[in-house]
């Protein structure tokens, strides 16, 4: 079965609301085994609402439509959707007293302008609204499924949750759609396509793979379709067993995790703590490791040595080292992560030293360039990366590689 959702307010078309309805719709549908084949977003404007549903019935089964159901003149959805159908409004009882019993709540009078709330086209079925006061409308039409929704997220999350989605699977014979989602660090997309493309290549043909970058993580999404959910599930773990002898070092984690919640429990997990010393990232990676609730338990704390003199005077870094290397250089960042290792009293010295951007670059070490360190008990490794002009790609980048060289550290 395939979907599209239509997504109805000027404020999304002007960027003054982010459409996050679309994304919400998309995934839960999804999990219903609905495939998605276009998301639009129109004005409130009657003929754009009507040549968006033609279409949208040439190319899908079900349409789902948000906003533009509130009680405000400019609301003219539902007027709209009448017309199309080509019927009479009539008064939805049950919705009416959903509408008392929420502004009773409230101790608010019910006006006139809430009781029309409750009209709806006499060739829906209505969907009681429980969290608001605009309901739902089913619509059937030459085997296709509209449905209209407010576009308030919280009303509109609740009718697809409790009404629109389970009338959907008795409606039809959905077939199981299943996703697995592996995250990988430290390799480029190009690279990591290259790596992989024996086992990409030998996928079944119900089976796609999905390449979704983003500054210094990318993820990989398996999904498949089928009639039997479960043994898609299995199928798809057995699959994810044959990349990891692939990629084994590039891959963190599943599921969206994040790479600082990982490298957090592995510190956990083996009793190890840790401490930054940060110039470039300017304690970026200190506040990755914070976001994660517990992270007290292995963070000790850092220091942000941006200044040449911090760098001497707060983490031991020899002058005559910074005179003939220079701050950006493995020599530096190795005497940062040792020093602030042993002050801190941590088991791992993190520490980050780069050419951020856009200035500041030179032909020996162009905007981009980074040194990163790791120290334990005995021994200190560093590496040199090249991330590119971009500052805040490079300060992100830069913060997650120092966590992933942690993370290939405990593993």
């Amino acid at each position: 079965m395939t979907a599209e959702i239509i997504n109805i307010g000027d404020e999304l078309l002007i960027g003054q609301v982010v459409n996050t309805n679309a994304s919400w719709m998309g995934a839960e549908l999804n999990k219903a085994g609905i495939q998605v084949k276009q998301i639009t977003s129109i004005a409130d404007d009657a003929s754009d609402i009507r040549k968006a549903l033609d279409q949208a019935k040439e190319r899908v089964d079900i349409i789902l439509i948000s906003g533009g159901l509130g009680p405000t003149k400019d609301d003219i959805t539902k007027k709209t959707l009448a017309e199309y159908f080509d019927s009479t409004m009539v008064f939805h009882e049950p919705s009416l007293e959903n509408v008392k019993r929420i502004f009773s709540g409230l101790n608010f009078e019910v006006t006139e302008v809430n009781r029309q709330q409750a009209m709806v086209p006499e060739k829906c079925t209505p969907l009681v609204n429980r969290t608001g006061t605009a309901p739902g409308m089913w619509f059937e039409q030459e085997g296709k499924v509209i449905v209209s929704m407010p576009g308030v997220p919280l009303e509109m999350k609740t009718l697809t949750s409790e009404e629109v989605i389970p009338r959907l699977q008795k409606h039809f014979h959905l077939d199981a759609i299943v996703h697995k989602t592996v995250m990988t660090t430290g390799m480029g997309e190009s690279f990591l396509a290259e790596k992989i493309k024996e086992w990409e290549d030998n996928l079944p043909a119900h089976v796609k793979l999905a390449y979704l970058p983003q500054p210094g993580i990318v993820r990989l999404r398996l999904s498949a379709k089928g009639t039997d959910k479960k043994a898609l599930e299995t199928e798809l773990d057995q699959l994810l067993r044959g990349l990891e002898q692939y990629i084994p070092k590039a891959i963190f984690g599943y599921c969206d995790c994040a790479l600082e919640e990982v490298v957090g429990k592995l510190l956990k997990e083996n009793g190890k703590t840790v401490a930054t010393a940060e110039s470039c990232t300017g304690g970026y990676i200190s506040h990755l490791i914070t976001s994660i609730a517990g992270s007290s338990a292995y963070f000790k704390g850092g220091i942000v040595s941006y200044a040449n003199e911090v760098k001497m005077d707060q983490l031991g870094v020899l002058p005559e080292t910074l005179e003939e290397h220079g701050a950006v250089s493995r020599e530096v960042v190795e005497q940062m992560a040792a020093h602030v290792r042993e002050r801190l009293q941590t088991d791992f010295g993190i520490a980050v030293s780069g050419i951020a951007g856009p200035d500041g670059g030179t032909e020996e070490k162009p905007v981009g360039t980074t040194w990163i360190a790791v120290a334990c008990e005995g021994e200190v490794k560093a590496k040199k990366f090249h991330f590119g002009p971009q500052r805040d790609r490079n300060i992100r980048r830069a913060a997650l590689a120092a966590l992933n060289l942690l993370r290939l550290e405990l593993v």
